[in-house]
């Protein structure tokens, strides 16, 4: 790709902002993942298992390391445990700076996950539809 494309193409185009200052924290939450991002990860996510799109798990992006991340869709996915009952302010300034670059965020309790994955995962699926639709 030439210099001068590349001036005009967005950070989140050309590496989606990874910050690689946040690599070891995210490799240790990989390694520490909760029961709800196991079966969301496992059961939905994986192996390209939701529309044939390509996850990531616990991927620094910009200041933050999101739950998941597809690129192609520019899509993160949160996870919510019983911190962020105590963290909205946090989480909402997080989400506006995420959004201001360009990403979609769709947050689910991890209760959700747990409860009833099924309906997360029909969630997701519908997500994915509409945001393919905007694409074409």
């Amino acid at each position: 790709m030439s210099g001068i494309l590349k001036l005009y193409m967005t950070s989140a185009e050309t590496n989606n902002e990874y910050n690689k200052n946040l690599k070891e924290k995210a490799r240790a939450l990989r390694t520490n993942s909760t029961l709800a991002e196991v079966l969301l990860w496992d059961k939905v996510l994986r192996k390209k298992q939701l529309r044939g799109y390509q996850f990531l798990r616990q991927r620094p992006i910009k200041n933050y390391i999101v739950d998941f991340f597809c690129k192609k869709l520019m899509l993160i996915i949160e996870l919510d445990g019983e911190i962020h009952r105590f963290q909205k302010s946090k989480d909402n300034k997080r989400e506006a700076d995420l959004r201001k670059s360009g990403y979609i965020i769709v947050r689910f309790k991890n209760r959700e996950i747990l409860d009833n994955l099924y309906n997360v995962q029909k969630t997701l699926e519908y997500l994915i539809d509409n945001l393919e639709n905007d694409l074409n």
